[in-house]
């Protein structure tokens, strides 16, 4: 499963800097950008204010954090509205991964609000305010979903919060993750595969039963959960061991664990993964069978949405503020402090 890599021994010293892997250039999809991106902004700001209750400085940092344009890179076909659902989707995401992992908020209740809110986002009544975030996008969600992509949504948000849980709770008792659990683990923890189902709310169709189980189409969308939670820890690394992250909860220092490699060495074989997977996407596309001329015209708009969500993530980590990273992908490591931020 593993790539091989040069880089098998560890230096005596800590290194002062290492190379990014080139994640631009190896990820061969075109890119766009939804052309709704301005208004979508301001609603989203709006929506941290009215709906999140957000307050400085704390609104500031999620402005910056930017959900909106991690919206606009990975759904460009959205219409406006859509679009917004989208944008506050992740906004809610983004705060509530927060809190969680901070423990702001329990995370087994904010699973329980939460997923009441989806089932009902009308009439469930709650002062959780994760979950009246909930109610607000997600009643907007089930306007126009379907109903196979909304029972999609609320499943895999199951499985976000029930890996949320196990994190928190293997963190405090030091449990300590070998490669392959780390990757299992966190193709539940990055929340990708709640935004699997917004690609058919975005464009209006729902995929029948027989599709979403093939295993030729959840081979897809494992291939770009895994590039697009493997390129956050890449890019999130310099960040998380500044900040005293524990070092199995990133697989870059996971793989230097366990392969025996240095940092740069790990960089270049956790590059070398987000290629495979690649790869893997590519492989399995082409073995995709027919269910039809309708069927299949909605599989191909899956398709193009599932690529959309890989380079579109990849190219937000790249342009966003947070992550910094400069043309040279020289990254200087920063020093140590103790753990007291988000990853």
């Amino acid at each position: 499963m593993f790539p091989t890599v040069a880089h098998t021994t560890t230096p005596d010293s800590e290194p002062s800097q290492f190379i990014l892997p080139d994640l631009i250039n190896d990820c061969h999809y075109p890119f766009r950008q939804n052309p709704h991106s301005d208004a979508a902004c301001r609603a989203s700001v709006q929506w941290l204010k009215d709906v999140a209750q957000l307050v400085e400085p704390e609104i500031t940092g999620y402005i910056d954090a930017d959900a909106n344009g991690l919206a606009v890179a990975c759904y460009p076909d959205a219409d406006a509205f859509h679009l917004q659902v989208c944008s506050d989707f992740l906004n809610w995401l983004f705060i509530a991964d927060d809190w969680m992992e901070s423990g702001v908020v329990d995370v087994r209740e904010v699973h329980e609000s939460c997923i009441s809110a989806f089932r009902d986002p009308i009439n469930f009544d709650t002062e959780q305010l994760v979950a009246k975030m909930c109610k607000s996008f997600f009643s907007r969600f089930k306007e126009t979903a379907g109903p196979g992509c909304t029972e999609r949504f609320i499943y895999t948000s199951e499985l976000y919060f029930a890996s949320v849980a196990k994190q928190v709770d293997d963190r405090a008792k030091g449990h300590v993750y070998d490669l392959e659990s780390y990757i299992a683990l966190r193709r539940d923890t990055g929340g990708l595969k709640l935004g699997l189902s917004l690609i058919e709310f975005v464009a209006r169709i729902d995929l029948p039963d027989e599709v979403v189980s093939h295993p030729a189409v959840k081979a897809l969308e494992e291939a770009i959960n895994d590039h697009a939670c493997w390129n956050n820890d890449i890019l999130s690394y310099n960040k998380e061991q500044s900040c005293g992250h524990a070092p199995w909860e990133n697989i870059v220092p996971a793989i230097m664990h366990e392969r025996g490699l240095d940092l740069q060495g790990a960089m270049d074989y956790a590059g070398q993964m987000c290629k495979d997977a690649i790869r893997r996407f590519d492989s399995n596309r082409a073995t995709l069978p027919s269910w039809g001329e309708e069927v299949d015209r909605q599989v191909a708009i899956y398709i193009k949405g599932l690529q959309h969500l890989m380079v579109g993530s990849l190219r937000w980590h790249f342009d966003c503020a947070r992550y910094a990273v400069p043309p040279d992908r020289i990254i200087k490591l920063l020093p140590k402090r103790p753990y007291n931020c988000g990853a």
